[in-house]
This record gives structure tokens, sequence and C-alpha cells, in this order.
């Protein structure tokens, strides 16, 4: 059986920060074909399970605004290709932007609570009389990561369609990704893999007879990232000092 692993890498890097720490060593070099291989052996029951094909799509983050950061990725994007742990890198965009929008804070559950005047900060209608209603508007700079879910989708889509696997891993708990899962849920078997602490995405879930049925869903522990980190160096690609 010819699996096929598709892996957005954002979603991937942000879950593992959640679950290891953002400062911590020991998870970030990743090699995602030793994941692919750990998940499918330990939570799929699919005979004979090989990883044929490792699809990783990310964006490249700007050596301008964050110079540490392009330097770690590129290494690490180096080091995939190199090795050929991953056979496809397959690469977004960031979009640069200025939002506007509404000020708040989280409530418990993260949903967004407006701010509104109030104490010392207070703000006047036209007839001069407080407006404790007001809605304070900000202006920010968004740097937003985007293509890395359509890219997953297109290759998950366009390997089935042309027959290059037999079953799926899906690295990602964006909801996005709903009709996609689905319709290849239709055709193959889908490992469905949520990277971070957060419940997976409801879009997401299913049945395990759902299609062609034998699917399984996974959420992704600190101990899965620990257990699979490339060697260093790799292909001649040394890991970054802090990872």
């Amino acid at each position: 059986m010819r699996v096929g692993v598709y892996i957005d890498g954002f979603n991937l890097y942000y879950g593992g920060r959640g679950l290891c720490g953002k400062g911590t060593p020991g998870w970030r070099w990743l090699d995602v074909r030793a994941l692919a291989t750990r998940l499918v052996t330990a939570h799929s029951v699919w005979t004979g399970a090989t990883i044929e094909r490792v699809v990783y799509c990310t964006a490249v983050i700007s050596g301008a605004d964050n110079p540490v950061g392009n330097r770690e990725q590129d290494a690490y994007l180096r080091a995939l290709q190199r090795s050929h742990t991953a056979d496809r890198v397959e690469l977004g965009n960031y979009v640069h932007r200025v939002a506007r929008a509404p000020l708040a804070t989280p409530d418990r559950n993260g949903r967004p609570l407006l701010a509104h005047p109030g104490g010392p900060l207070m703000i006047k209608d036209g007839t001069g009389q407080d407006d404790p209603a007001a809605v304070f508007m900000v202006s920010t700079a968004r740097r937003e990561e985007k293509g890395s879910d359509v890219n997953v989708a297109a290759h998950l889509l366009l390997d089935i369609l042309e027959q290059r696997i037999d079953a799926a891993v899906m690295i990602s708990n964006d909801s996005d990704l709903k009709f996609p899962v689905q319709t290849a849920r239709d055709r193959v078997p889908v490992g469905t893999v949520n990277p971070s602490r957060s419940h997976t995405a409801g879009k997401l879930r299913g049945s395990p007879a759902d299609g062609v049925g034998n699917h399984w869903w996974y959420q992704l522990t600190a101990a899965d990232f620990q257990a699979c980190q490339l060697p260093d160096p790799v292909a001649g690609v040394q890991k970054p000092p802090p990872w």
C-alpha cells in the first residue's frame, strides 16, 4: 500500500511549539518521513503500508522582517530536500498588509470581547455626551502565510487522481481542508493528524467507515516530535544551534 503524506508546515510548526515549548530544543529538526512512518505503523491497520511520497507545504519567512527565522527555516528546508526526507517542498507566500479592526481582548474561550470606553478613557459623541458604546478601531501590520492549505489540498487530490497513492496521511488541523479531505476519504483510506494541543477541528472529524473506510485520526504529542529528529548534520546541512 503506497501512502502519500501531506503536511501544512506552519500548522505543524506552531502545533509543535505549543506541545514542546517555543524555546525548547530537540523538536524542530523534524524528520517528517520518520514521523509519518511512526504514525502509520502505530495508528493505522493498513496492510503492507510504505511511505511513497511526502509533500511539505510552507512559505518562506521574510528575511527583512525576521532574518533569524529566515536563516533557520532555510537550513531546515535544505535539510529536507537534500536528505530526500521530503519528496516535494511546495512554497506559498507571505502577504504583508495593514488591517483595521475593532480593539478586543479574548474571553475564556478565546473569542473576542470588544473594548469600550470606560473609567478615565471616555469618548464623546457629536453632541458632547459620553458614548460608552463606542468602539475603538486600530490599525495593525499583518503578515499572513498564504497558500499552504491550497497546496496541501491540491497535491492530495492530484496524487489520488493520478493513482500515485493507495492511502493518504494529512497533517494539519486547518478546518479549511474539510472538502478535500472528505473527497479523499471517498477514494482512499485517510489518516488525519492534528499536530496541536487543540481539539481536532470538527470539520475534519468523521467516521472510520466514511467513503471507502479504514480511516483513522490521531493527535500528536511532544514525544512524537522528539522521537523523530534528523541527524545533525544531515546531507551536509547543520541544525541551527538553538534547535
